[in-house]
């Protein structure tokens, strides 16, 4: 527990704060609704349903403000600049950024389910104090009609006994609107699971993107002023506790108490999303620029088990270690934008993606590129934004594990190394990584077969063995294979890759790995780095808590996971 605080303070800091804004909000504004004199009368009709509505109403605008800031990608990677002298836990805060994103969205949801449900109530009570007989109170303020010359006296705005529940939701802006809003939430947070994600990317990117008529609806939501209360020049004329009880003589000339005059509130989400709204179309308009801006194609190789690299070349296009860009094609599709990793050196004068078939779309631009050769189809680029994989050369030691094509960031990391040793860069503050490659078939090590290749070839010459250190590991092979591997264990070379590094059977042993690399360098900072699935995460996770030291002087594990 003690080395998960010291690991993760600062991401504690941050989620206490944010959901102690939360009951914030929640507590002042219920408070202010449950207590105050302005909202009197209106409480005698909604009773406490008026208070929880109008508190979930004000942290829906707090946390609707905030879900658009993790996804301006851009905004991200100038701060990650900004910070670059920074220590990593700050740094590191930056890529908890889809973390965040999906928090807010969860808090969105709960606070709308408690918005519809008290307006459910109030509604219900709107109707059912109008066909009241009984002479109360709220009987009283419910009959206080539209039409009287007093153009601010009502307060129910069910003017009539005929007009259902259903008929107010539907013809009422806030009513209307809200309904759009509850819907293209459901439809964005239901398109967002993992399985539609993984499965059917094209479902999750077209439904996310009508987030657009959410902020729309949220920001003409509160036009009508359907929630009123006492005009301030009406308290002080006719204060509720004094005038309350005497309702019956409102309308006497020698009453001290005259009939009470309400307002309705002013929208107030507008005023919330207007500056992160305006923030994330300069982020769009940005992104467009960079999008349309010539992208040259210089070579395409087609590798084993389906994955399509391509080689690229854009003026002004700049990138650092692990960074990714987003990807369109639009013969395929206009509007579809996919993330991919880069797996090219900031060294090299080109840019390279590798692109597995893994959907709809990504089979569609790997055949687009077999079938058509000269011209290719054209691409367009957004990018690069950058990473929490920006941070490996700041660790002494650095393990690096990928999980099939998630070893597409430390490509780019392995070749930056490779050239960092060719020009003799003596700023390397790394002195051992441990780079970790989980498949599930053969074929998949030929994709960057030539690049280990020539590393381990390159540290053996500058008798830096000892700096890079290869563990490959198949998870899917047959009696062949490993029979195979069995009868030529003795030879000096790897069967199945043609390396010094010898391929293992199985899964990885983090127990085991962990503890060796915490005997092997006692007293350095290990920055672990994964792209690949949550599970495999959880484990890296736990081993990095479990087997960092509670002594700063001594070994200590960073965990950090690819996000994008």
């Amino acid at each position: 527990m003690a080395n998960w605080v010291a690991n993760h303070w600062l991401s504690v800091l941050v989620l206490v704060t944010w959901l102690g804004l939360n009951v914030f909000l929640f507590t002042h504004a219920f408070l202010s609704y449950e207590k105050g004199d302005k909202y009197y009368y209106t409480r005698e009709i909604l009773g406490s349903a008026l208070a929880w509505a109008r508190a979930s109403a004000r942290c829906l605008n707090f946390n609707s403000m905030l879900i658009l800031l993790p996804m301006c990608r851009n905004l991200l990677s100038f701060l990650r600049g900004t910070c670059s002298f920074c220590r990593c836990t700050l740094r590191k805060q930056l890529d908890h950024n889809l973390t965040f994103h999906k928090l807010v969205a969860y808090m969105i949801c709960l606070h709308t389910a408690i918005h519809i449900t008290a307006h459910l109530f109030n509604f219900e009570r709107y109707s059912r104090s109008l066909q009241a007989t009984d002479g109360s109170l709220a009987s009283v303020l419910s009959n206080l009609s539209h039409q009287e010359a007093e153009g601010d006296s009502w307060l129910n705005p069910i003017q009539s006994p005929n007009m259902t529940v259903l008929h107010m939701t539907f013809t009422s802006i806030p009513g209307f609107t809200g309904v759009i809003i509850t819907i293209v939430l459901v439809l964005m947070v239901t398109s967002s699971v993992e399985f539609i994600r993984r499965s059917y990317f094209e479902v999750f990117w077209y439904t996310h993107h009508i987030f657009i008529i959410y902020f729309i609806g949220l920001g003409i939501h509160g036009i009508g002023g359907i929630v009123r209360g006492q005009t301030e020049e009406s308290i002080k004329e006719s204060h509720p506790h004094t005038c309350a009880e005497f309702f019956e003589k409102w309308d006497d000339h020698d009453s001290h108490c005259k009939r009470p005059q309400f307002e309705g509130n002013s929208a107030e989400s507008w005023k919330w999303i207007l500056a992160p709204g305006v923030l994330y179309i300069f982020e769009r308009i940005l992104r467009f620029y960079r999008s349309q801006q010539q992208v040259m194609i210089t070579k395409v190789v087609m590798h084993p088990s389906k994955v399509l690299e391509l080689q690229m070349i854009k003026r002004g296009f700049s990138m650092e270690v692990g960074q990714y860009i987003f990807v369109n094609c639009p013969s395929i599709s206009s509007l579809e934008w996919h993330p991919f990793t880069l797996t090219s050196a900031p060294e090299e004068d080109f840019f390279s993606i590798h692109i597995r078939a893994a959907g709809d779309w990504t089979e569609n631009l790997i055949t687009a590129f077999e079938q058509q050769h000269s011209p290719f189809p054209r691409i367009e680029v957004d990018g690069p934004f950058g990473t929490v994989s920006e941070d490996v050369f700041r660790y002494e030691v650095a393990m690096l594990v990928g999980a099939g094509i998630g070893v597409t960031p430390f490509a780019s990391i392995l070749k930056s190394i490779w050239y960092k040793f060719r020009h003799a860069d003596h700023n390397l503050k790394t002195q051992t990584i441990y780079f970790y490659w989980i498949c599930r078939e053969t074929g998949a090590f030929a994709w960057f077969n030539d690049l280990l290749a020539s590393l381990e070839q390159e540290m053996e010459e500058l008798g830096k063995v000892g700096f890079l250190n290869f563990r490959l590991f198949l998870t899917g092979w047959d009696s062949n294979i490993a029979g195979h591997a069995a009868l030529n264990f003795d030879k000096a070379t790897d069967i199945l890759t043609g390396l010094k590094h010898k391929t293992f059977f199985g899964r990885p042993m983090w127990d085991n790995e962990f503890s060796t690399i915490a005997t092997t360098h006692p007293k350095s900072v290990v920055g672990v780095f994964l792209c690949g699935p949550q599970s495999l995460a959880k484990s890296l996770r736990k081993c990095c808590h479990q087997y960092s030291s509670l002594d700063p002087r001594k070994v200590q594990f960073y965990f950090n996971k690819e996000n994008f």
